[in-house]
């Protein structure tokens, strides 16, 4: 078993470089490494048990992959499986499938770590392909949009590093498990690393612009996939280590009702879509337990839509409301856009009801409130005018069918929330956002501003949230 998961997490790097040897299989070879990516999750599922592979015993250097990490690893495989077969007719070079494959090699490798120190390569390796993807147009706006993220991830990153080395400080080891008896200031730059690097509150507020600019299928990929890696070690902290999860949770409600606030008043469709992400997230880090399958109907249904977005005849939500979308893609967008917001028989109404009936009261309280903006937001996609067209673009379907499909069957996951209880508390939801859109946000013009977001203030957000965290932490 360790054999095969160590052949698993170096493929896609051997592929990824292979790439650059056989160009002409450049999308085949990707696409190959995704397949092995869905059979070894497929694989953590039907065993059950956990696999763990230790590197560096003396150091606590350790590589865990359960059903936990089975998830995110699934949503990886499909999310870059649809954003390859999206590319597929679009004459993208070797270099961008080198590094997709590489950023996909990466956060794999990220969902099986269980101690500080591998994870750190992981997440730096992923930062470096994000860098290279966002920048792939190398225009003056790509880049300066990556250096940007570059600058952010890095930042946090030493962050990071810095509470690591304190962790082996206080354990001679850097297992995930040390953090239960590290000091009050590893725990507190951890976390500012990772929720930095997760897209998680204030400290995440690069993420809107870094998704928003991105190219189509590099924004589905970030937004679906490669920023659950900064979330994915706060996730398995707290299963961990008791001590921390009250703290994650009041993270995890922050960032639900802030990413939401900016959506519901903003009127770019991916700067919509970014910071439902910011929201999302939220839902994700609030039940440990049931992260994983959030995370993965989420993934599924995010990059769908930003799929969509991409090929939509305007970016201005306000313009396509006058511009009727071809019906295929209007439906396409409108099942991701109820999946996300809860509606039933779609994954995201399993997902998000396991997930709300299991907070104490204060969070379920807030996280329902955010569950209502989320039908606000994603109403602005579900009632744009559309009409049957003949100008269907038929590369956009291979990706979205991979996409949709897995939002369907993951349905399957937990047919027992399929109460009239659950069911009314779902469709009330829902009728009273879409109402909330009609009367009264449908009209609004209003933009929340954008001064967080700015380069110059995303250091002294972090450095706010440093000290925010050094008081919850000691608290």
């Amino acid at each position: 078993m360790n054999n095969i998961t160590i052949a698993w997490i170096a493929l896609p790097f051997f592929l990824g470089f292979t790439i650059y040897l056989l160009p002409k299989f450049d999308r085949y070879l990707a696409l190959c490494a995704t397949f092995i990516s869905a059979a070894y999750a497929t694989w953590l599922f039907v065993q059950g048990s956990p696999v763990t592979l230790n590197l560096l015993d003396s150091f606590g250097v350790t590589l865990v992959a359960d059903q936990l990490s089975g998830y995110f690893i699934l949503t990886n495989a499909q999310v870059t499986a649809a954003v390859i077969l999206y590319c597929w007719g679009r004459n993208k070079s070797a270099f961008f499938y080198t590094q997709a494959i590489i950023l996909h090699g990466s956060l794999n490798a990220a969902f099986a770590c269980a101690d500080f120190i591998s994870l750190y390569v992981a997440l730096e390796v992923s930062g470096i392909a994000a860098f290279l993807l966002i920048s792939y147009t190398r225009s003056d706006r790509s880049i300066w949009v990556g250096l940007r993220y570059m600058f952010v991830s890095n930042t946090a990153m030493l962050f990071y590093l810095i509470g690591a080395v304190l962790v082996y400080q206080a354990n001679h080891s850097f297992a995930f498990a040390g953090l239960g008896n590290a000091p009050p200031e590893a725990i507190a730059l951890i976390f500012l690393g990772l929720l930095s690097k997760g897209g998680v509150f204030v400290s995440g507020l690069w993420l809107p612009m870094t998704h928003s600019e991105a190219e189509t299928p590099v924004s589905a990929l970030l937004s679906g996939i490669a920023i659950k890696a900064g979330v994915f070690p706060l996730i398995r902290c707290a299963l961990m280590v008791e001590e921390v999860a009250p703290v994650i949770a009041i993270f995890a409600v922050a960032t639900a009702i802030l990413g939401v606030t900016y959506a519901v008043f903003e009127e770019d469709t991916k700067r919509v879509l970014a910071l439902s992400t910011v929201s999302q997230l939220g839902f994700v880090l609030i039940n440990p337990a049931l992260s994983g399958y959030y995370a993965l109907t989420h993934g599924l249904a995010k990059s769908t839509l930003f799929l969509i977005a991409g090929n939509l005849p305007s970016r201005n939500l306000r313009e396509l409301q006058h511009q009727p979308l071809n019906t295929p893609i209007w439906i396409a967008m409108t099942i991701a856009s109820l999946s996300i917001s809860g509606f039933p028989l779609i994954s995201g109404y399993t997902a998000k009801t396991l997930v709300l009936k299991t907070l104490v009261p204060w969070q379920a309280t807030l996280m329902n409130l955010a569950a209502v903006g989320t039908v606000i937001v994603f109403a602005k996609f579900i009632f744009l005018p559309h009409k049957n067209q003949e100008n269907i673009q038929g590369s956009l379907w291979p990706g979205l069918i991979v996409l949709i499909a897995g939002l369907i069957v993951a349905d399957a996951q937990s047919l027992e929330v399929y109460t009239l209880e659950n069911l009314g508390k779902a469709l009330t939801k829902i009728s009273f956002g879409w109402l909330a859109y009609f009367l009264i946000f449908q009209q609004i013009t209003t933009k929340l501003p954008r001064l967080l977001e700015q380069f110059e203030h995303l250091i002294g957000v972090m450095s706010l949230m440093l000290i925010a965290l050094f008081w919850m932490v000691l608290a």
